[in-house]
C-alpha cells in the first residue's frame, strides 16, 4: 500500500483443484492419524497446531493463505480497503452462513476480533491489542480502526486462531459448551468429539463453497507411536498420516500403495528451557546447555538428511530471517567452564519427553548424553504427547522439545508468542526482557520495511543472546497418503487444504495430462 492512496483490494479466489473430465471418484471419508489430541474447539485457547490445523477444517477466517504460503487472499472478506492514514479497515463480508444455518455477519467478525483482543482467557491477547474498536457498519460491512498502523494486521487476520465464531451459539451456550460443539463456518462441522481418540467432522452444507468439497467428512484419529500410525496407512486403516519419522521416509517411498509427501515448511525444533527452574534462570547455565548440544550430530542422526541446524527463531525462507544469526559451537569445555562459574556443577533437570515420537525420544537420548558429558544430569519424563502440553502451560517441566510451524506471512506472531507476550509466558519459557518485550511491540508497527528487518535482526541476536530457549533444526512437513488420495497438500504454513482433497475408488487413478 502507497501512503496517501485509497486501494480497493480485491482478488480471486484460488481455484478448487479439480481431476480430469471422466475420472470416476468417490466422495467417503478420511482417515488422518496424528500424534496429538485436540484440546478445544474454542480458537483463541489453544497455540497447538493439531488445534489449528483442525480449526482450519471447521473454521473459516476473514483472509486466507494460499496454497505456495506466500501471498494473502480473501476468505470470509470478499474484499477490503485501507484508508490513507493506514488506520482503518472496511471489510465487504461475502454471504455465508453457519453451521446451524443462521447468517454469519459482520456483527460476527467484529465479535471475534474483539474476543481474541480482550477475553481473558485468550492466548493471542497481545497481537490483537493494535485494534482499537470492531464495528459492523451493516450486516455486510466491518470496520475496524486501528491504534497505529501496523503491518502484519492483514496477515494476522489469516490465522486460525482469529477464525469467526458465532456471536449467538457463544451467547446462548457459553463457552465451556461451545468449545465442546461449537457452531462453525468452514468446510465440516464437529459431528462427535471422542476424547483421547478422534475428532469425527461431516461435511457442512452451509459451507459458502461447499459445491466443491468433494469428501463426506473427515477424522482426526490420535495415534501417538509414529511407527504404528504408518503401517495403518500401509495396511489401508487409514487413509493417511502427518508426522511420517525421518528413519522411515526411504522406505516407504519404495511402497507404491502410498504416496510420501515432502512439502516446503516453517518447521522450526526446539529445546525449551523453563527459565523459573532455579538455576535455570541464570544465562550462563542455559548458555552452557546450548554449547553442550552437538546440533550437527543431533541433525545427522535424527532427521537423516531432511534437516539442517537451526540458528534462528525465525525460520529460513521466512520473512526478515537473520541468515548471520549466532550459531553456538559445540564446545563442551566452555560448557563446563561456564557452569562452574555459575555455581551450577552437578545440576539434575527434568526433561519431558513426547512418548512414541521417535524423532523426540532420539533426541531425548543424544541430548541427555551430551549433558552429561559436561556434568548436567537430565531425568527423562515420557509423557503421552496429550499430556506434555499443560505440563508445559503449568510450568512442570524444566526442559522439553517441541516445535513451531509459522501461521501467517509476517513474523510479529511467532515473534510476539515467543518473545513478547505476557498471556502465554512466553510460550510457557517464562523469558523475561523488557528491552525485548518493547523492541517486539515497536517491530509491529513499524511501516519502514529497512528499519522493521533491522528491528527483527536485532530481536534474533538478542533472543539468541539470552538463549531464550535453544534451536535445534529445521526440517519439511512430511506426510504420507494412500495412493487413491488425491490433493493432500500442506502448505508451508501447516493448513491442510481438505476442502480441495479427493477420496477416489481404490484402484483408480487420475487421467495423465
Amino acid at each position: 500500500m502507497k501512503p496517501g492512496a485509497l486501494k480497493l483490494l480485491t482478488a480471486a479466489l484460488l481455484a478448487a483443484s479439480a481431476l480430469t473430465t471422466g475420472v470416476a471418484h468417490a466422495a467417503g471419508v478420511l482417515t488422518i492419524g496424528c500424534r496429538e489430541e485436540s484440546t478445544t474447539f474454542d480458537p483463541i485457547k489453544t497455540a497447538q497446531n493439531r488445534d489449528n490445523w483442525v480449526f482450519a477444517n471447521v473454521y473459516d477466517v476473514l483472509v486466507r493463505v494460499d496454497n505456495s504460503g506466500t501471498r494473502l487472499v480473501p476468505g470470509l472478506a470478499e474484499s477490503w480497503a485501507i484508508s490513507d492514514d493506514g488506520l482503518t479497515y472496511t471489510f465487504k463480508i461475502r454471504p455465508a452462513k453457519f453451521s446451524d444455518g443462521s447468517p454469519l455477519t459482520a456483527e460476527d467478525a467484529a465479535f471475534s476480533l474483539l474476543r481474541i483482543r480482550d477475553n481473558p482467557g485468550s492466548l493471542w491477547a497481545d497481537s490483537y491489542k493494535i485494534i482499537d474498536t470492531a464495528v459492523d457498519k451493516d450486516p455486510h460491512t466491518l470496520v475496524v480502526t486501528l491504534h497505529s498502523k501496523s503491518v502484519p494486521f492483514l496477515a494476522q487476520l489469516a490465522t486460525a486462531n482469529v477464525s469467526i465464531v458465532s456471536k449467538a451459539a457463544i451467547e446462548k451456550l457459553g463457552e465451556e459448551e461451545y468449545a465442546q460443539n461449537p457452531v462453525v463456518s468452514g468446510a465440516f462441522k464437529v459431528k462427535e468429539w471422542l476424547r483421547g481418540d478422534r475428532v469425527i467432522l461431516e461435511k457442512n452444507p452451509q459451507y459458502w463453497e461447499a459445491d466443491k468439497v468433494s469428501l463426506d467428512g473427515v477424522e482426526w484419529i490420535s495415534i501417538p507411536d509414529d511407527r504404528t500410525r504408518m503401517l495403518k496407512v500401509q495396511a489401508g486403516e487409514l487413509d493417511s498420516a502427518i508426522f511420517v519419522p525421518f528413519s522411515h521416509v526411504n522406505d516407504l517411498q519404495k511402497d507404491k500403495k502410498v504416496t510420501v509427501h515432502i512439502d516446503p515448511s516453517t518447521r522450526e525444533d526446539h529445546l525449551l528451557i523453563n527459565h523459573e527452574k532455579g538455576l535455570l534462570g541464570k544465562q550462563e547455565v542455559r548458555e552452557a546447555i546450548d554449547l553442550a548440544i552437538d546440533k550437527k550430530a543431533l541433525v545427522e542422526t535424527v532427521t537423516f538428511g531432511h534437516g539442517e541446524p537451526a540458528y534462528s527463531y525465525i525460520p529460513k525462507g521466512a520473512l526478515y530471517h537473520n541468515a548471520n544469526n549466532l550459531q553456538r559451537p559445540y564446545d563442551p569445555a566452555k560448557a563446563r567452564e561456564l557452569l562452574k562459574k555459575a555455581g551450577a556443577e552437578g545440576l539434575k533437570v527434568n526433561y519431558v519427553v513426547n512418548a512414541g515420537n521417535e524423532a523426540d525420544e532420539q533426541i531425548a537420548v543424544l541430548v541427555q548424553k551430551q549433558l552429561a558429558d559436561v556434568g548436567i544430569t537430565a531425568n527423562l519424563q515420557k509423557v503421552d504427547p496429550t499430556q506434555s502440553w499443560q505440563m508445559l502451560v503449568d510450568g512442570d517441566y524444566d526442559l522439553s522439545v517441541m516445535y513451531w510451524t509459522n501461521d501467517v506471512l509476517d513474523p510479529d506472531q511467532k515473534t510476539t508468542f515467543v518473545l513478547g507476550h505476557d498471556s502465554n509466558q512466553n510460550y510457557m519459557t517464562r523469558y523475561r526482557n523488557d528491552k525485548v518485550k518493547d523492541l517486539v511491540a515497536a517491530a509491529r508497527v513499524e511501516t519502514d520495511p529497512v528499519k522493521r528487518g533491522q528491528m527483527y535482526e536485532e530481536l534474533q541476536k538478542l533472543a539468541k543472546q539470552d538463549v531464550h530457549w535453544i534451536d535445534l533444526y529445521y526440517s519439511p512437513y512430511i506426510n504420507i497418503s494412500r495412493s487413491n488420495i488425491q490433493n493432500f497438500l500442506q502448505n508451508p504454513l501447516g493448513r491442510f487444504t481438505l476442502e480441495e482433497t479427493v477420496k477416489l475408488e481404490p484402484g483408480v487413478k487420475t487421467a495423465q495430462n
